[in-house]
């Protein structure tokens, strides 16, 4: 338990700005009425982040490269929040830490709870290094565009009087909030097609084979095409709103079929 105690902080951190975010969202609070951001948020994220960034570099680099399951989804969601978190010194995006900050918490502590062991033999390869730390950044962006998009739809049903099964006092003006889409997107596509190159050079040096068409390849690929697409779309025929959601969603799916399901089956299905 004792473990455990410096995970359950980093979560209680996270879960604190949530639930209080969350309470404004109540049906007995005005809808009409937003709540000023609480000061103490970025200041109770910001340690957070500190606690959840020294948790990671103990237990990713300990006997080696530690890339396990929940390590790796430990260290996309550190990202992702501080991406956010960054984000939102300049910019109100208050809402999202709805989505944002409750899976961090979980995959904080799930990481406590399941230390899944997988050692990288060759850690020790620049091409490797590079292919690493620019997917990690590509698929924490897109985890972010990904929780955006969900933040924009309950923003559009909320705009239209439709029922949601979420409340949440406050929203970003539509039109900022898809223009941040579309620009963390954009970066995100840039930093996946990178991953695909560096991860055709690592494979020619390790293997000597430029690509294997295996299924988590195969997932990335058509991801990457799906957000093509949708850049494509935006910038020649103005797709917006239901639509650019909808393929949001969608690459990212995809994304996480390539990445998290690929490793989910190696580590843990594989194992039994």
């Amino acid at each position: 338990m004792l473990d455990l105690l410096p995970n359950l902080i980093v979560a209680g951190f996270y879960a604190a700005v949530a639930f209080d975010f969350w309470r404004g969202g109540k049906p007995d609070s005005a809808p009409d009425s937003p709540r000023k951001h609480a000061p103490w948020h970025q200041i109770a994220i910001g340690i957070g982040l500190l606690l959840h960034g020294i948790l990671l570099s103990k237990s990713l680099f300990t006997g080696g490269l530690n890339l396990g399951l929940t390590n790796a989804l430990s260290a996309i969601f550190w990202l992702t929040v501080l991406i956010y978190w960054i984000a939102d010194i300049k910019r109100e995006l208050h809402s999202l830490q709805a989505f944002v900050l409750p899976p961090a918490a979980v995959f904080v502590l799930l990481q406590g709870i399941f230390p899944e062991t997988h050692l990288v033999t060759y850690a020790d390869k620049p091409a490797f290094v590079w292919h690493l730390v620019i997917s990690m950044l590509a698929y924490s962006l897109l985890t972010f565009a990904a929780l955006h998009a969900l933040l924009m739809a309950v923003a559009e049903r909320s705009l239209h009087r439709k029922p949601t099964l979420l409340r949440l006092p406050e929203f970003p003006p539509l039109l900022p909030m898809e223009k941040l889409l579309f620009r963390i997107i954009t970066l995100g596509f840039a930093l996946l097609t990178l991953t695909l190159i560096s991860g055709i050079v690592f494979s020619e040096e390790l293997f000597h084979q430029a690509l294997r068409f295996n299924h988590k390849n195969i997932f990335a690929l058509i991801s990457w095409a799906i957000f093509g697409a949708l850049l494509i779309g935006r910038y020649q025929h103005g797709w917006r709103g239901k639509k650019a959601i909808r393929w949001t969603l969608s690459g990212f799916a995809l994304l996480l079929l390539a990445y998290v399901g690929s490793k989910f089956v190696l580590e843990i299905l594989l194992k039994r």
